[in-house]
């Protein structure tokens, strides 16, 4: 019977049925930061329980480090604490951890794949939403709570029930200036940030297939931003070149045997969907948000909408949203005014990011009173960088260059909006306080359209520079 990559690799990993119908899931890999997880081993301690597989458990520091400022003790004492309390864990229970220190560090769902522990077939958990990111490999990923971080390191098994699962196909050629981030910020816009409650997303189409590992990291990054778990692009030759090589990647004729079992894990050409929505690269612009969430977003060259141009169950949050980012109905989102640029995040801090916005910014400036930052999403990320003079570039320009961390796009650490300011972001939410900031205002977009807002000091359409 023909199977999608979500079923196949359910089913290989299917432990048990449980009473309530849910299914006991083994979980191939399991990765832990530093704020889902002090509690858990909490837990583990009062139970007198082990880690029951720590060559399968991988830890890293990313949301509370300070991105600027290295030496220990740091500033902020309760991120000092933190960090300390992960390493003393890790010790402890046997677990890898790509401390500060290793080269090694960074935004978790960067530093899995550039290790090579992202696999296609696997089935990976971690403490945070953005989980989803490792689908990108063929994986089935998503993001869980302290108590089922808790079950992992304990058993290596969570409970889960089964999502339905929706094809998402892109075709065409997208236009120049039109990236990745479009792509999923386009996805919700149509679907909603509801449209996914209960499906996983497969994304399909020759826009996925001829993106890069980065860009489909991206894509699936946002799945949970348009409500679905997780999200997966079915892995490819451009996954196993992505792939070979690394650190945890198979060596040698262990190397061909997986490629062999990673291309079985490809859903079947005739497996069945419970539903399917396509889409025209063509009709895809670089895309900003306008409002407090993901799908509150318009092309660059559309205006902010009124409750009225949109169906009655969602004009409530329009009014609510532009109350709060004091915009009015009918205002282009070109031109809007920004007084923060961050460029950075498990979406959009990858070494391939930071060069199209260096290629960008080479030779330009940030405007005047616009504060700039680029964060690299992890120390490898910052290293071949550096390698290839874009901190230079970026320094130049005007922009801040950082360590590597969560950054501003949380703000669980030093870097955050002050009062009602406009940050031009290439994160992933915009929600009220995210980043950091109780009244501060957050436009997403790709890394690009962040380094022209920086350079203009407002919202602009890159592709006219």
């Amino acid at each position: 019977m023909a199977k999608t990559l979500y079923e196949k690799v359910w089913d290989a990993h299917a432990v048990a049925t449980l009473p309530n119908g849910q299914t006991q899931l083994l979980i191939g890999t399991h990765l832990i930061h530093e704020v889902t997880s002090p509690q858990a081993f909490g837990m583990l301690r009062q139970l007198g329980l082990k880690v029951h597989r720590p060559d399968r458990t991988f830890a890293t520091v990313d949301h509370i480090v300070p991105t600027n400022e290295t030496k220990e003790p740091y500033s902020d004492p309760l991120a000092q604490e933190m960090i300390e309390a992960l390493r003393k864990n890790c010790k402890d229970f046997g677990i890898t951890f790509f401390d500060t220190f290793t080269g090694k560090q960074g935004v978790v769902h960067i530093v899995g794949p550039e290790q090579g522990i992202t696999q296609p077939g696997m089935t990976i958990a971690c403490g945070d939403s953005h989980t989803a990111t490792h689908g990108a490999f063929g994986a089935i990923a998503f993001g869980i709570g302290t108590s089922q971080v808790r079950d992992i390191l304990a058993t290596q098994t969570m409970a889960m029930g089964k999502l339905k699962i929706r094809r998402i196909v892109v075709n065409g050629t997208l236009g120049k200036g039109v990236y990745p981030k479009d792509v999923i910020l386009h996805i919700i816009r149509k679907l909603g940030v509801n449209g996914g409650t209960g499906y996983v997303y497969e994304y399909a189409g020759k826009v996925f297939d001829d993106m890069s590992m980065e860009g489909r990291m991206t894509v699936c990054n946002m799945s949970i931003e348009g409500g679905a778990r997780c999200g997966y692009v079915n892995p490819d030759e451009t996954t196993f070149a992505y792939l070979k090589g690394r650190p945890y990647s198979p060596k040698g004729a262990e190397w061909d045997k997986a490629v062999t079992r990673w291309k079985s894990f490809a859903s079947d050409a005739d497996a069945k969907y419970d539903d399917v929505v396509e889409f025209d690269a063509a009709d895809i612009a670089p895309t900003v948000t306008w409002g407090i969430n993901p799908g509150q977003g318009v092309s660059i060259d559309e205006k902010i909408p009124s409750p009225s141009d949109v169906p009655e169950d969602q004009r409530a949050g329009v009014v609510e949203a532009l109350e709060f980012m004091k915009f009015k109905a009918g205002t282009p989102v070109k031109g809007i005014p920004i007084n923060v640029a961050f460029i950075g995040s498990c979406t959009n801090g990858r070494l391939g990011d930071l060069r199209e916005a260096a290629k960008f910014v080479k030779g330009r400036h940030v405007a005047p009173k616009v504060r700039a930052i680029v964060v690299p999403g992890s120390q490898i990320v910052a290293l071949q960088a550096m390698k290839e003079g874009l901190d230079k570039i970026f320094t130049e320009a005007g922009f801040e260059w950082r360590g590597a961390g969560c950054s501003m796009c949380l703000a669980m650490n030093p870097d955050k909006l002050v009062g009602d300011e406009i940050c031009a972001s290439s994160s992933n939410r915009n929600f009220k306080g995210r980043q950091g900031s109780p009244t501060g205002r957050t436009l997403l977009m790709s890394p690009v359209m962040v380094a022209a807002a920086a350079v203009e000091g407002r919202v602009t359409d890159s592709r006219a520079m």
